[in-house]
């Protein structure tokens, strides 16, 4: 593989990094979308594979579907082998505790990991004590990620804040691309002007008449590999009413088949704010609880619990962290048709359809962000409306 300037000394600095005996216990690397970062990955660890015989890498992603995606990527480029490993993080440091019944009860943090170096891909979504608990094997980790998005939903720890590598040139093939294409106006300008930048990528003003009727096609035929992208609450809310009537749901209150988001974080149960999954099985437990049964997208097992009746179609989240009493009986849960930005992070779809809402709060650079996340959240399709 050929690599342009940037890459070269990125693999340059990667590798003197490694072979330092002196060195950090991380780096961090970051790209905007575009700039090649797991085709580099891929030479570095072929490079590395060269010098070091017999090494153990674990690649690792926040989600499941993003480490699926990074399996691929990495064997298309010809750098895994059997002693590689390609996981979610929660998979690689946890191991799952069962109960007499069989059920997961909790996760336990694994004694030892056997491998010689950690990668971590999509960066940007790692948290705190996740990282911390990476930290505390003594491996060395690469923490890859786009520094051009979002930081993480909740909290002030932010990895990708100031990368200590960059990548910012846009190879040619990425820049024919339609979506790259809008994710650099949304990046560097924060305006994306209306106009079809290629097939299945457009951006309407929402107001233009053809641009209505548009947005009701593309709701009605949503699927599970669509992501709807919006900035308010009360957006969200109106667009998961409106697909669930479309798609025969007949009460406002959950049922099997909804699709849900989970809105806060359970190391516990290994469900994090932002994981996206379908009602397999539900029935009222107790006064404001349902046991639920969800089939979780990044999980093999599903999830098994009490989940929070009245966050349903809630004007605002429920705030677990200040009732301590909520946090420790359950779970919280809500519709999952339409995401807010900030909830897709670390989300990837075949086809996006996202409302361009900016906060009044939200300064320029913020704007920017939010756009781009967004943006990139697309994999073929994006229909924007703004």
């Amino acid at each position: 593989m050929e690599l342009s300037g940037d890459q070269q000394k990125a693999l340059t600095q990667l590798l003197a990094w490694y072979k330092d005996p002196g060195r950090s216990r991380f780096i961090t690397l970051g790209g905007y979308a575009g700039t090649g970062k797991t085709t580099l990955i891929a030479v570095f660890k072929n490079e590395l594979a060269k010098a070091e015989k017999g090494i153990k890498i674990a690649f690792a992603s926040y989600t499941g579907r993003a480490a699926q995606n990074l399996r691929n990527k990495l064997k298309e480029a010809g750098a895994l082998c059997a002693r590689d490993s390609v996981s979610t993080i929660h998979g690689l440091i946890y191991t799952p505790r069962e109960d007499s019944g069989g059920q997961i009860s909790g996760w336990d943090r694994k004694e030892a990991l056997g491998r010689n170096l950690i990668i971590i891909d999509e960066a940007s979504m790692v948290d705190g004590l996740i990282w911390n608990d990476l930290l505390s094997y003594g491996i060395p980790i690469i923490a890859v990620g786009d520094h051009g998005q979002l930081p993480p939903i909740a909290g002030k720890f932010n990895l990708m804040e100031a990368p200590e590598i960059v990548l910012t040139h846009i190879h040619r093939q990425a820049r024919d691309n339609p979506i790259i294409k809008v994710s650099e106006y949304a990046r560097t300008t924060g305006l994306i002007p209306p106009e079809k930048y290629g097939p299945g990528v457009v951006k309407y003003l929402k107001d233009d008449s053809e641009a209505q009727e548009r947005t009701g096609e593309l709701l009605e035929s949503y699927s599970t590999d669509t992501l709807i992208l919006c900035g308010y609450n009360s957006t969200r809310n109106k667009i998961n009413q409106f697909i669930r009537a479309s798609l025969g749901f007949e009460t406002p209150s959950p049922a099997r088949n909804d699709r849900v988001i989970c809105l806060r974080n359970n190391h516990k149960k290994a469900i994090y704010n932002g994981m996206l999954g379908t009602i397999l099985h539900l029935e009222a437990a107790q006064k404001d609880w349902y046991s639920a049964e969800i089939r979780m997208d990044d999980r093999e097992k599903p999830y098994e619990g009490l989940i929070y009746m009245p966050q349903f179609g809630a004007k605002t989240g429920i705030n677990f962290t200040k009732d301590r009493r909520l946090a420790a009986i359950g779970d919280l849960f809500d519709f999952g048709y339409a995401l807010t930005v900030h909830k897709a992070q670390g989300s990837q779809a075949r086809r996006v359809i996202m409302f361009e809402e900016r906060f009044r709060q939200m300064d320029d650079d913020m704007w920017r962000r939010w756009l781009y996340t967004g943006v990139t959240r697309a994999e073929e399709e994006l229909f924007l409306f703004g």
